[in-house]
């Protein structure tokens, strides 16, 4: 009798508290993985790159370009400044701040100036230097996009092609042009932004046309086409036309993959590595990755067939990180 009634006990807690049991099981079978805070995982790659280039040159200039929210600690538009981050970094880039956000040659809406600002101006009250590419090309628009960057204690540079790939006609000469030899990043009034040479036909006519101006920053890429820069390239480029020195940035994406790049394997299409993820829609051939995967980093430093070691080799002065706000593609997953 009494085992009768302890088997009938049993019974009903099974039945009565079945999930209890289930969800145990669950549990042990499929763990769940922790989630990945996509803003701190850029953080550290960033700083990353800084503390492998600044141990071979300590001068070595690291400037991320967009993902701003990165400077607080909590990513919010009202936060404490994140002084480990700031310390890897010498400057900032910025595109679209009072000009492009929408639409090229058209304002950008001045709530999105007003957000931005805010962390673009915690980030230069630390040391950070600022550099804006406003996206304009009706003239009053150019002077416009100037001034205002210049108020604000900005660097800037207005592109007429969102493509990047020309020296634009207007101004005839760089905004806030100096005879200066610059040293740091903190000296310069102006820069090019020149990433895509396809308008030249050689090599030596791109460096000519560069060698021609008196911009005090040059952002390049690495590569004319598939050919590297060599040492004694970028010490031309170094050189103004009115025989002052600058500073010469090389651009890196490093949170997209780019299919016409050397590192690049024909069978990532078919057979992709795991921290390959879709192709931007706007950018045929680039794709976004995990960027917190140590396969990929290892793309891009960290070791003597790395990204940033064929652009410390080639005697670039720094380094312009672009896709530093891939975060929000994976926020918005």
């Amino acid at each position: 009798m009494q085992m009768n009634r302890l088997l009938s006990i049993i019974l009903s807690f099974f039945f009565l508290f079945p999930t209890l049991f289930s969800c145990k099981e669950k549990e042990k079978d499929t763990p769940e993985l922790p989630e990945v805070n996509y803003k701190q995982e850029m953080r550290n790659f960033v700083r990353g790159i800084s503390a492998y280039a600044k141990n071979i040159n300590p001068g070595f200039l690291i400037i991320p370009q967009n993902g701003v929210e990165l400077v607080t600690v909590t990513g919010d538009f009202i936060g404490e400044p994140y002084i480990a981050y700031l310390d890897a970094i010498d400057g900032i880039g910025q595109e679209d701040l009072f000009f492009g956000y929408n639409n090229d040659d058209e304002p950008t809406p001045s709530e999105t100036c007003t957000y931005l600002m805010y962390f673009l101006d915690l980030a230069k009250d630390n040391g950070t230097a600022i550099l804006i590419t406003d996206y304009c090309s009706t003239h009053s628009n150019i002077d416009e996009s100037y001034n205002k960057n210049n108020i604000k204690g900005y660097a800037s540079f207005a592109a007429d092609h969102r493509e990047l790939d020309n020296i634009p006609d207007y101004p005839s000469h760089p905004y806030n042009v100096n005879t200066e030899t610059i040293n740091e990043l903190s000296e310069i009034k102006n820069f090019l932004y020149l990433i895509n040479p396809s308008s030249y036909q050689t090599k030596q006519d791109f460096i000519d046309v560069i060698k021609a101006t008196d911009y005090d920053l040059l952002i390049l890429d690495c590569f004319f086409n598939e050919d590297e820069f060599t040492p004694k390239e970028i010490q031309q480029l170094k050189d103004k036309a009115n025989g002052s020195k600058r500073l010469v940035i090389s651009y890196m994406s490093i949170g997209e993959a780019e299919d016409y790049r050397y590192y690049w394997e024909n069978n990532w299409l078919t057979h992709p590595p795991d921290w390959l993820a879709g192709e931007n829609p706007d950018w045929e051939g680039n794709y976004k990755v995990k960027y917190w995967n140590s396969n990929w980093q290892n793309i891009i430093y960290g070791n003597d067939n790395s990204y940033l070691k064929k652009i410390i080799d080639a005697g670039f002065d720094g380094v312009y990180l672009d896709i530093i706000d891939a975060f929000e593609y994976f926020e918005d997953e």
